[in-house]
């Protein structure tokens, strides 16, 4: 086994062990909202689905919205 493939390895089991624990804090109390993206991040680091994945959720999160501009007032009749 090459040190490259130990490095993935271990990175998956991290990742996926944060990965759960963020899962599980969805329906117990815990911050998931913060472990969820952190487990990702740990397995972007090795994995492109992960990587996707975790900038799907970026644009979810940060995506601006466009400023509505206010409605203008009917005439009184």
């Amino acid at each position: 086994m090459t040190l490259k493939s130990f490095r993935r390895i271990f990175i998956a089991i991290a990742g996926f062990t944060v990965l759960l624990i963020g899962i599980v804090m969805i329906f117990l109390p815990g911050p998931s909202i913060l472990v969820i993206p952190a487990g990702l991040g740990i397995l972007a680091t090795e994995f492109v689905w992960a990587k996707v994945l975790l900038n799907k959720m970026k644009e979810k999160i940060f995506r601006k919205k466009k400023p509505q501009m206010p409605e203008t007032p009917k005439e009184i009749q």
